[in-house]
């Protein structure tokens, strides 16, 4: 290591701790060798834990369910995918991951996982109108496709009905809000809409909900993914339901994946499954539903200009092309933390155009985007209309600058030397390209 490299060091360490994704480095032995605070916030693991073992001696998962490990592996990079398992205290945790090879002179040493925190956010599933202190109905759900509408339809009858409800669907598809517009739509009203959060083993949750019930007046008590606790505890918790003296209040429930198959894999008690099926209701992810994407989108920066005074209203059109074309494996709360990361930084803008889209997302959707200027566009051929030259120029400069840009990733000072020019050249021209 050189003079230059050990003096930016306490640098690299200030920004892997203060980033905010997870940080997770192996050798090619599979041994941990950089571990981030974040990575340390979202595992529940500290540096001492981790290090001198290997991923399947810290984490209860298959080895081929490893994106660290497959990468290892095949050498490939692997983008934007959802993974679950638990570290060795016992505790689920979900992330979105991408995970990059590492080669030193062409020989593959290692690899690196970026991770973004979903287990933590479950409960964080963007809610509108909560963040001013209203209710969510049914009425205010922003959903306008054909499968929602069937959701909120036959989750209308449950209300009518008073029946316990067993909510189906992956993380970030709003279920909580469907069970709250259940509890907005009885009649007569029960008091409180009461949140169960599933989420970890400790085994006082259930005792401080049966405390609560004994106390509380007859209300909606929404058990958010039963398919987390222990069995015991689901046991605890089907008893509890099952009490004759707690009769007066609503059960409702959720799972995040087919039920049947939670069952075949000992993840489900059968009987407390049997309890919430009076009626079940599927909530489909955003990716078989993307024309909910527009309303959610348009919500949200309503909201945006009234709170901040903005004057944002949209996504420009190659921006909103590219989050239809986009799978969304983290759904409404993706986009709703995707949307947070964007408007931090909104000043004066009246629509978000690619420009502004954060680095990680752009290196997600860099293979299904639709270019606005593609190579080819560059070449005169005799059915186009011909430009003025120094447009032409510009719009060629505009897509070779985003093309070096990405390539490496955002850092101006390796882009301006790959393209021979000074960086403070290359920031100018790069400020130009956003007027």
């Amino acid at each position: 290591m050189n003079h230059k490299d050990l003096e930016l060091l306490p640098f690299y360490r200030f920004a892997s701790d203060h980033i905010s994704v997870g940080i997770h480095a192996i050798d090619q032995n599979g041994r941990t060798i950089l571990y981030n605070e974040k990575m340390k916030n979202i595992e529940g693991l500290d540096l001492h834990d981790v290090a001198d073992r290997t991923l399947l001696e810290l984490f209860q998962f298959d080895q081929h369910e490893s994106t660290l490990l497959k990468v290892l592996q095949s050498g490939q990079q692997v983008l934007n995918v959802k993974q679950t398992y638990w570290n060795r205290n016992g505790h689920e945790i979900t992330t979105i991951n991408d995970t990059y090879p590492v080669f030193q002179d062409g020989v593959l040493i290692g690899a690196v996982e970026l991770a973004r925190d979903v287990t933590t956010l479950e409960r964080l599933v963007y809610q509108p109108l909560r963040r001013y202190g209203e209710p969510i109905t049914f009425s205010v759900i922003t959903a306008v496709s054909d499968a929602m509408k069937q959701v909120i339809s036959t989750a209308k009858k449950a209300a009518t009905a008073r029946l316990s409800v067993l909510l189906i669907g992956e993380a970030g598809t709003g279920k909580d809000l469907v069970a709250e517009g259940i509890h907005y739509e009885l009649s007569p009203p029960l008091v409180h809409f009461y949140t169960l959060y599933c989420h970890n083993s400790d085994p006082t949750i259930l005792n401080k909900l049966k405390e609560d019930l004994v106390v509380l007046d007859e209300s909606t008590i929404f058990c958010e993914r039963i398919d987390l606790l222990t069995l015991a505890m689901q046991q605890q918790l089907f008893e509890m339901v099952n009490d004759p003296t707690l009769s007066g209040h609503l059960f409702l429930a959720s799972v995040g994946a087919d039920p049947i198959d939670l069952i075949a894999s000992g993840e489900l008690l059968k009987d407390l499954y049997y309890f919430f099926t009076t009626m079940t209701i599927y909530v489909p992810p955003l990716r078989e539903r993307r024309e909910d994407i527009d309303p959610f989108v348009h919500d949200y920066f309503a909201r945006h200009r009234v709170r901040f005074g903005s004057i944002i209203h949209g996504l420009s059109p190659d921006v909103r092309e590219l989050f239809h074309s986009y799978d969304w494996p983290g759904n409404l709360k993706e986009v709703e933390i995707l949307l947070d990361e964007i408007s931090s930084m909104i000043t004066t803008e009246e629509l978000v155009t690619f420009e502004m889209l954060p680095l990680h997302f752009k290196l997600k959707v860099q293979e299904i985007r639709e270019p606005l200027k593609r190579a080819e566009d560059f070449v005169v051929q005799s059915e186009k209309d011909l430009l003025p030259l120094d447009e032409y120029l510009r719009e060629a400069e505009v897509y070779y600058l985003q093309k070096v840009m990405g390539m490496f990733e955002g850092n101006v000072t390796k882009a301006s030397n790959a393209l021979g020019m000074s960086r403070q050249n290359l920031q100018y021209r790069l400020r130009k390209m956003k007027k």
